[in-house]
């Protein structure tokens, strides 16, 4: 990842610091993996933006970089100018982070005072002014060096990375609507105006291409490879990793074709019919490849999970939020089939048929199921609808834990605990929200949110 870095200035402060800054913040930079664009020092006074004119010297090296950088870091060493900075980010198209150094006790003379406290605050000003869209964080000053500025690097790269996903993602809905769950309708034109793009395609096209795809065709191999790595097939019949492969590499195909960033599919009850597999496993595959995939042609729910999966810069899922724990308030069962990747399983799972397939259709008729267990660990949860021209979605936090599901429950499961669990229910039940919910591993809360509201234009529902 790469961010411009932005060095304010106002000349009646102490204009030593101005290196000092480059300096740290490439350091903290560092400790992300994120690069630094910086100008030549010899371009602007100090190397650092004041006036006008330095603003828009710098706006031209932006201009010219366009499409390198991926955010843009405005760190004030001292009180900054607001003229300078609003003029350097006129028609700026990425996330920007404000960051101000704190002044420090016995250091508050005139030599060494700062001011970036109240600089920052006019600067937000002018920001308000301009409907300009810009991340701040808690502290309200930080030094780039401090912890504090650590975590909100960290949440600012992930803000980044939303944003980037999502503004131009292509979304591949494969088969019509799962016809028994009209709760996963969906806005083509609300999701297109929030910059995510929808191919269509019915299945049977799908199926003719997979038709054509030869059994030894080396796109095949790698799938059969992948299948073998994620899930153990003892037990399975010899046809099954054949064709999972072979229709993992019929979707891969479209993917690389129309370069689609997510999908989803109708996974039942074609599939079933025609080739005697469920699909889980390729979808839980396709995460763990950075191609968020959903099943049942959940295509609202598909931006969620993307969004989750390019915070955490991990896998996804997308999961029903199915039964209550017992009588634990604050617990449910999440589940699905067998779509779980496998790097958010406790180990590598096994193949299995579908049971609830096999007592409609007898056996051999689904096999394809990763079954195992979800690893616990802190997650971030969301779940994604469109409504009325809006794309909506509601956020929170929670843990997987390690309580047992018992022996006979099938799928994939995992207890989730999450705190005043009940009133989020009920306010996920209010708002249509559907069974599905998506999650990631670790508390990305704040980055989702900053990203799909603030940046990208996404209504956030409170539960």
């Amino acid at each position: 990842m790469k961010m411009a870095l932005l060095v304010a200035n106002r000349g009646f402060f102490p204009s030593e610091f101005l290196e000092d800054a480059r300096r740290e913040l490439a350091q903290a930079a560092a400790k992300h993996g994120i690069e630094l664009l910086t100008t030549d020092p010899s371009l602007t006074r100090f190397g650092a933006i004041e006036t006008t004119a330095e603003g828009m010297l710098f706006k031209k090296f932006l201009d010219e970089h366009r499409g390198e950088f991926d955010g843009v870091i405005i760190t004030l060493p001292n009180f900054g100018d607001e003229n300078g900075i609003k003029a350097a980010l006129a028609d700026i198209d990425v996330p920007v982070l404000l960051q101000a150094y704190p002044d420090e006790i016995g250091k508050m003379d005139f030599a060494n005072r700062r001011d970036a406290f109240c600089g920052k605050l006019g600067l937000c000003s002018v920001f308000k002014q301009m409907d300009f869209k810009f991340t701040s964080g808690r502290p309200f000053v930080m030094h780039p060096l401090g912890e504090d500025f650590e975590r909100e690097l960290r949440d600012f790269a992930a803000i980044c990375r939303i944003v980037k996903k999502l503004r131009h993602l292509r979304v591949g809905v494969f088969g019509a609507r799962t016809t028994a769950f009209k709760s996963v309708r969906f806005d083509e034109i609300a999701m297109e105006r929030r910059g995510v793009e929808v191919e269509s395609f019915d299945l049977v096209g799908v199926l003719a291409r997979y038709n054509k795809m030869p059994e030894n065709d080396p796109r095949v191999r790698e799938w059969i490879d992948r299948l073998h790595a994620a899930a153990s097939f003892e037990g399975v019949p010899d046809y099954a990793d054949k064709t999972l492969a072979r229709f993992g590499a019929t979707m891969q195909s479209y993917v690389d074709e129309l370069s689609l960033g997510a999908l989803t599919l109708r996974c039942w009850t074609e599939l079933q019919d025609e080739l005697k597999i469920a699909p889980c496993s390729l979808l839980g595959i396709f995460n763990m490849l950075g191609v968020p995939a959903a099943c049942e042609t959940d295509a609202s729910n598909v931006y969620t999970m993307a969004a989750l999966a390019a915070a955490s810069e991990g896998s996804a899922a997308c999961l029903d939020l199915n039964n209550n724990y017992g009588t634990d308030p604050d617990k449910l069962i999440l589940f699905h089939c067998g779509p779980v990747p496998a790097d958010m399983m406790v180990k590598p799972g096994r193949i299995e048929e579908h049971k609830m397939f096999v007592k409609t259709s007898g056996p051999n008729c689904s096999w394809g199921l990763n079954v195992g267990h979800i690893r616990p660990g802190a997650i971030t949860f969301a779940g994604g609808r469109t409504d009325n021209g809006r794309c909506q979605f509601y956020l929170s936090t929670g843990e997987v834990t390690s309580d047992p599901v018992e022996e006979g429950f099938f799928g994939t499961p995992g207890v989730m605990r999450s705190d005043d669990l009940q009133r989020k229910m009920q306010n996920i039940c209010y708002a249509g929200f559907r069974h599905h919910t998506t999650i990631t591993f670790g508390d990305w809360e704040r980055a989702m949110d900053e990203a799909l509201v603030k940046y990208l234009g996404y209504t956030r529902i409170a539960i």
